[in-house]
Order: C-alpha cells, then sequence, then structure tokens
C-alpha cells in the first residue's frame, strides 16, 4: 500500500456516535495513521469523496447503517475507488454477512469487541498485505472449508441461538455483553446456557469452550 507521507488515510464509517468518536480519537493520535474522513452512513462518505482530491487508503465500514448497507455501500466504492481497501468493523458474526462480505471485496473483517490496539493493529496488518479477522471470524472461514468441522456442527444438538451464545463464551465476552450483542436480556442469556450445559452433559463454561474449540459443537 503505497501512502502519502508515510501516513496512512483512514476513513471510518459507523452511525453509533460514541463508537465513532472512539474510533476517531484513538486512531487520529497514533503516529501512522490520519483519519481524514468520519461519517454516520456510506452516502456521507460518497458524498464528501465526491468533493475532495483526497482518497483514503483504508475504510473501517459498519454493516449495519442508516440508508445504504456496509456491504452494498462496499461494493459501489470497489467500483468508484478500487485502490481503497475496506475493513468490516461490526457487530454481525453470522456466516452469511461474513462472505457476503468477502465476495464483496472486504479485505478484513474485526468484531466491534475489538480491543483499539487490535483494530490499530489490524489496520497496519493490511497495510502489509495481511487480511486482519477476528479469531472467531476466522474460524468460521476455516470451518467452512473443513467437512469434518461442519459435520460435527451439522450434528450438533445446539439450536442456533444457543450456538450463538456459545460463540459469545469463547470470545470471552460476559453475560451481560453476550446479551447486548444478541440483543436479548441476561435472564434469557443464563437460560439458554442452562439448557446448553443440559445437552452438552458439561457442567462449566470452560467445558463448553474446549467443546466449542474441538469443532465438537
Amino acid at each position: 500500500m503505497e501512502t502519502k507521507n508515510g501516513l496512512i488515510s483512514l476513513a471510518i464509517v459507523e452511525d453509533d456516535a460514541q463508537i465513532r468518536s472512539s474510533l476517531q480519537l484513538y486512531l487520529d493520535i497514533q503516529e501512522e495513521f490520519n483519519c481524514d474522513f468520519v461519517c454516520h452512513s456510506v452516502e456521507s462518505l460518497l458524498g464528501q469523496l465526491q468533493t475532495t482530491n483526497r482518497i483514503p487508503d483504508v475504510i473501517l465500514m459498519d454493516i449495519g447503517l442508516p440508508g445504504m448497507s456496509g456491504i452494498d455501500g462496499m461494493k459501489i466504492m470497489n467500483e468508484k475507488y478500487p485502490d481503497i481497501d475496506i475493513i468490516m468493523l461490526t457487530v454481525y458474526h453470522d456466516s452469511d454477512k461474513i462472505f457476503q462480505s468477502l465476495c464483496a471485496g472486504a479485505c478484513g473483517y474485526l468484531l466491534k469487541n475489538t480491543p483499539l490496539p487490535e483494530i490499530k493493529k489490524g489496520i497496519l496488518s493490511l497495510a502489509n498485505g495481511g487480511s486482519p479477522m477476528s479469531p472467531q471470524i476466522a474460524r468460521k472461514i476455516v470451518d467452512f472449508f473443513n467437512p469434518s468441522r461442519n459435520q460435527a456442527s451439522n450434528n450438533s444438538p445446539l439450536s442456533i441461538r444457543e450456538k450463538e451464545i456459545v460463540v459469545g463464551l469463547v470470545d470471552g465476552l460476559s453475560y451481560k455483553m453476550i446479551a447486548d450483542r444478541m440483543n436479548i436480556s441476561i435472564e434469557t442469556v443464563r437460560f439458554h446456557i442452562k439448557n446448553i450445559y443440559k445437552k452438552l452433559h458439561v457442567n462449566c463454561k470452560a467445558e463448553v469452550i474446549s467443546k466449542s474449540l474441538k469443532g465438537e459443537i
């Protein structure tokens, strides 16, 4: 990636004002970056790009945005500005969104619970030719291309919702964080976890995580 003045020009497309501000404040003080575009929607970024000669090197793009989705926006960006690299930064961790994003041209896929220093590391990795991905996302991609793991998943006694909760446990999330991610109550999370323990014949979270990492769920 060739950059101007040795700095990586960034664009942030995020509709949550608090997250958008946190990203901007953190990345703008890093010596490797310039946060040149900060927008709440794809339409806003496209409008800004039409009025300037500056083009970002990397876009951090949410998926669930007002107006055009991040995935649809990425298709337009890749058509109009093929030299821009795009990292999806989102709460979505389902396989459908992941593969839609990658097929649309995403160069990386990070979850919003990724610590800011790791997001920085991901951008630098991208600049050096890498494809930054949260561990959970990388695991889903590996599973997709591993028939034996897919078979284990297909035979899982867990429901889709229960599998999502297991993913949260593997990611090290608290019950509250899992509840926030899934837009459900903590009581509902606890209810599902009790059922998960029963179905898997385990007694603790560590056993659930172990089974998940071994591809047994």
